[in-house]
């Protein structure tokens, strides 16, 4: 435990030391050595959010850890469309449509995949599923399909009292759903058990310095996941259009690297038979990504007169209702097959190839 613990801390440090030394815009090296960094930092996250999970028990640990990742993704938008105005009005649309593709199809997916190939077969509470997919249908549907339908400003927009109205509404919803995760329906989100009974997840017994050092540590890991990645994104951006490909890659590649963490988290899960934990993970961050994101980047956007874009196209509109449609199918019965994870995946594979082939 205490090797592990030791380069746990010693790669989010050299990470953070070599962002501020601002060697990484200079040289090659510094570049793939950020890279690296990157990548442990990334498993560094994994097993803070292990511990913090032990401590608190389930689902609050996993809540933790979607909640921390969606706030730095936050701050990050926030701050480019300071940064950029104009050029930057579908940042939050593009960010939020990646991430929610990318989670619904490739981590349900992987897990669903590994867990099937490991267990053959994995039990989860139907209920915890309903709830989560009801709340995550509607937000989908103010945030990003509404306002291409919208009549009161011309294009994907909404006017400000929609804005307005569309935020409320997803945090009203995203509220509700944590209301029910963690109080009222709790139950349906712990850990189901062989015979196909819920049992609870105790906390362990975990001293309080190493919860809190944890919890800073898994703040430090997740925070210098995203800078870095905004930093190497010139570098992976200019090797993007080298292979004429289209730069929307680009969003889709550090939305991916943010989502590290969350995903390596759920697979261990599922890997581990506690699929639940895999479910409440990676669909509890699809409504954090976009019940919190809308309604702080829509602040943003009221307070200093932005331009938001946030309907998607048509195109986008069926990959999105496809994929929603094919999970909700996938986890109505409580039970997974490896069926279901890999036509997740094929999802995943055409969301990618119809932006490299529009």
């Amino acid at each position: 435990m205490k090797s592990f613990l030791q380069w746990t801390v010693v790669i989010p440090i050299l990470a953070w030391v070599l962002y501020f030394s601002g060697l990484i815009h200079d040289s090659t090296f510094f570049q793939v050595a950020a890279s690296v960094l990157l990548i442990f930092s990334v498993m560094a996250a994994v097993h803070y959010s292990e511990i913090i999970a032990q401590k608190v028990g389930e689902p609050y640990g996993t809540i933790i850890l979607a909640i921390s990742i969606t706030v730095i993704e936050v701050s990050i938008i926030i701050s480019l469309m300071m940064a950029e105005g104009k050029e930057a009005a579908s940042l939050a649309r593009d960010t939020v449509y990646s991430a929610t593709m990318l989670i619904l199809n490739g981590i349900v997916g992987l897990c669903l995949l590994i867990g099937s190939l490991k267990h053959y077969e994995q039990d989860f509470s139907k209920p915890s599923v309903t709830i989560a997919l009801v709340s995550l249908v509607s937000i989908i549907g103010f945030a990003l399909v509404f306002p291409t339908f919208t009549e009161s400003v011309s294009g994907s927009y909404y006017s400000n009292p929609q804005l307005i109205f569309a935020s409320i509404a997803c945090l009203v919803i995203y509220s509700c759903f944590l209301f029910a995760q963690t109080k009222r329906h709790r139950s349906y989100f712990l850990t189901v058990g062989g015979d196909n009974e819920e049992e609870e997840s105790e906390p362990l017994p975990i001293s309080n310095r190493l919860f809190f050092t944890s919890l800073l540590f898994l703040i430090l890991c997740l925070g210098i996941v995203v800078l870095l990645a905004k930093t190497l994104s010139p570098t992976i951006e200019s090797i993007i259009t080298g292979y004429n490909l289209p730069k929307t890659l680009v969003g889709v590649i550090i939305a991916a690297i943010i989502l590290l963490a969350e995903g390596a988290a759920a697979i261990i899960a599922a890997r581990n038979n506690k699929l639940q934990t895999s479910l409440n993970l990676s669909l509890g961050s699809a409504l954090a990504s976009i019940g919190l994101t809308i309604p702080s980047v829509a602040i943003v956007c009221i307070l200093y007169d932005f331009k938001i874009i946030l309907g998607l196209d048509i195109k986008s509109i069926i990959l999105l209702g496809l994929s929603v449609f094919t999970v909700m199918l996938s986890l109505s019965s409580g039970k997974t097959n490896i069926v279901y994870g890999v036509v997740l995946l094929v999802n995943l594979f055409a969301f990618i190839f119809l932006m490299i082939y529009p």
